[in-house]
């Protein structure tokens, strides 16, 4: 059997959780967000010793907990490598960015996310969604303002839907290590796509990208020998 520490009884509770404190969401900068595992799956495990800190729950303390994360009021925040392994956890985590109404900006680097397509993001100027599962542009969130995207290291393979993005402010993207860099003309189709665009992948838009595309490069893919 392991040696059990003082404070494991506390490593399921988020800090909302915890009494006699007043931090807020909008006060910390990379909270750990991820949602603890049910009784049922704690008494699985063995865990029980960690379910005498859990109680029943009411619905003014369920509000005064809303108030204090205060999601809606967080202008800059980083919900990364959270650990989203089940569809629970994952639930959870989609609730707070519904509430991130006036985030400007978000890093959810590394939470194997797949499909954002149903959030806005109103007041959002800078996103990064590097090292995530996101397999088209269709599957971001709505997001009227962005300046700077960052989509490292997913899995795109086409530049279809990139067109949306046309007008907003857009003024920085990278595209590293996805399929789609690969595309034939790939510089020429992001900006032809993106006029106000004025860096991708980290390199100033130059002369040579101003040339008109080939529509026909959207549906090739260049060959690696």
């Amino acid at each position: 059997a392991f040696f059990k520490l003082p404070s494991d009884s506390f490593k399921y509770l988020g800090w909302c959780d915890i009494e006699e404190h007043d931090v807020r969401g909008n006060q910390l900068h990379c909270p750990r967000v991820r949602e603890g595992p049910s009784e049922e799956e704690l008494l699985f495990r063995g865990e029980e010793h960690t379910l005498k800190k859990r109680k029943q729950v009411t619905d003014t303390e369920k509000w005064q907990k809303k108030l204090q994360e205060n999601w809606e009021n967080c202008a800059e925040l980083n919900l990364s490598f959270q650990d989203l392994g089940d569809l629970y956890q994952l639930e959870n985590f989609k609730r707070i960015l519904q509430r991130l109404i006036r985030v400007e900006k978000l890093w959810l680097v590394d939470n194997s996310l797949t499909d954002l397509s149903a959030l806005r993001l109103p007041r959002c100027r800078e996103l990064n969604v590097n090292k995530n599962h996101f397999t088209s542009f269709k599957q971001l969130p709505k997001i009227p303002q962005i300046q700077h995207l960052s989509l490292a290291e997913n899995n795109i393979m086409t530049l279809s839907g990139i067109s949306d993005f046309r007008h907003t402010p857009l003024e920085s993207l990278i595209l590293k290590r996805n399929p789609c860099e690969f595309q034939e003309r790939y510089r020429q189709l992001v900006f032809s796509s993106l006029p106000n665009l004025k860096m991708l992948d980290g390199i100033p838009k130059l002369p040579e990208d101003c040339s008109p595309p080939d529509i026909r490069a959207f549906f090739k893919m260049c060959t690696i020998l």
